[in-house]
C-alpha cells in the first residue's frame, strides 16, 4: 500500500484533496436548500390548517415568527459548519503541504550527502593509489596532494554542518562565547581558500584588529560556508570580496560573488532547511541545501542576522551583523 501511494503524483492528491472539498461545500449548499424548502413547506401546511381552523392555539404571526427562527438557525448553522470546513481544510492543506515538501527536501538531502560523502572518499582514495603506483613529477604530485586535501577540507565543512545542525536542532550544543579578533579570523578563513584554491581571485577589505563578540569557530563556519558558496557559484574569473566593518554596536562581514544573483522570490527561502534554488544550474553545482541553514541559525544564536541583497552589477552580497560586545 506504501509503495502504491508513493507512485501517485503529487498533483493527483492535491486535486483530489480540493474536489473533495468542493463536493463538502455542494453537500452543505444542498443540506441547506432542502432545510429551506422544508421550512417553507411547514410554514404553508401551517398557514393552511390555520385558514381550515385546525391550528388550534397557534396564530399566523407565531408561525411566521417560527419559521423565521428555523430560517436564521439553518442560516448560522451552516455558514458556522462552512467557515469552520474552509479553516480546517486550509490549515490541513497548510500543513500537509509543509510535511510534503519537508519529506521531498530531507529526501533530496540524503540524496545529496551520499553523493557529497563518496566523491571527496573517491578522490582522495584515487589519490593515494595514484601516488603509491605511479612515480609522478614533483608538479603532479603536488597538484593530486591539492586537489585531495580541498575534497577532504570540503569532508569536514559537511560533517561539521550535519553535527552542529543536530546537535543544535536538539539543544546538545553548548556554545562558548567570548571576545575575539574578528580581523585575524577572516584574514585566516580567506588565506586558507586561497591555499586551496589559487586561481580563484578574492579581493579583501579588512581592516585590522577588529573585536567581535561570539563563538570563534562557529563564526568562521559561518563564513566558509559562505566563501564556499561564492566559489561554487562564481566563474573562476570573477573575484570574491570579503570585507569587515565596525559600527557603534555591531560588525558585520560582507561575502559579494559576481555570479548569476539570486531572484527576490527565492532569497527568504535559501535559509530553509534542505532548501536549494530550482535553476538547474544550481542542481548541478555540489551542496546539500545545509550550509545557509545552519549559518542563519548560528547567527541568530548570537543576537545577530544574516541577510541577502544584490550584488551591482551581478551577483549576491551576503552580510553577517554581529554584536561587538555580550548582550
Amino acid at each position: 500500500m506504501k509503495n502504491l501511494f508513493d507512485r501517485i503524483p503529487l498533483k493527483m492528491i492535491i486535486y483530489v484533496y480540493w474536489l473533495l472539498l468542493v463536493y463538502l461545500i455542494a453537500a452543505l449548499g444542498w443540506w441547506y436548500f432542502e432545510l429551506d424548502q422544508q421550512n417553507d413547506q411547514m410554514l404553508a401546511y401551517q398557514q393552511e390548517q390555520i385558514l381550515k381552523g385546525f391550528g388550534g392555539e397557534t396564530s399566523m404571526e407565531e408561525a411566521q415568527d417560527a419559521h423565521d427562527r428555523n430560517a436564521k438557525q439553518f442560516i448560522g448553522e451552516g455558514m458556522t459548519f462552512l467557515i469552520f470546513t474552509v479553516l480546517g481544510a486550509i490549515f490541513v492543506y497548510g500543513a500537509v503541504s509543509r510535511q510534503i515538501r519537508y519529506h521531498l527536501q530531507q529526501k533530496n538531502f540524503m540524496l545529496a550527502v551520499t553523493h557529497e560523502l563518496k566523491t571527496p572518499i573517491a578522490v582522495t582514495k584515487l589519490t593515494l593509489e595514484t601516488l603509491k603506483r605511479h612515480q609522478l613529477s614533483e608538479e603532479k604530485q603536488q597538484k593530486l596532494l591539492g586537489d585531495a586535501i580541498n575534497e577532504t577540507e570540503r569532508l569536514d565543512m559537511l560533517c561539521n554542518n550535519i553535527l552542529l545542525s543536530s546537535q543544535m536542532e536538539s539543544g546538545g550544543y553548548q556554545s562558548n562565547k567570548q571576545e575575539f579578533n574578528c580581523s585575524l579570523m577572516v584574514l585566516g578563513a580567506v588565506g586558507s581558500f586561497a591555499k586551496r584554491y589559487p586561481i580563484r581571485k578574492f579581493e579583501l577589505n579588512v581592516p585590522a584588529d577588529i573585536i567581535c563578540y561570539g563563538e570563534e569557530f562557529l563564526v568562521r563556519l559561518v563564513l566558509n560556508n559562505l566563501i564556499e558558496n561564492a566559489i561554487k557559484y562564481t566563474v573562476a574569473d570573477s573575484s570574491i570580496t570579503v570585507g569587515l566593518v565596525e559600527n557603534k554596536e555591531e560588525i558585520v562581514i560582507a561575502v559579494a560573488d559576481r555570479g548569476q544573483g539570486i531572484q527576490d522570490k527565492d532569497k527568504s527561502k535559501v535559509f530553509e532547511k534542505f532548501y536549494r534554488l530550482e535553476d538547474e544550474r544550481v542542481r548541478k553545482t555540489k551542496g546539500t541545501g545545509l550550509g545557509l541553514y545552519l549559518s542563519n541559525k548560528i547567527v541568530q544564536d548570537h543576537k545577530g542576522s544574516l541577510t541577502l541583497i544584490d550584488n551591482q552589477p551581478q551577483g549576491c552580497v551576503f552580510k553577517i551583523a554581529l554584536p561587538k560586545h555580550e548582550a
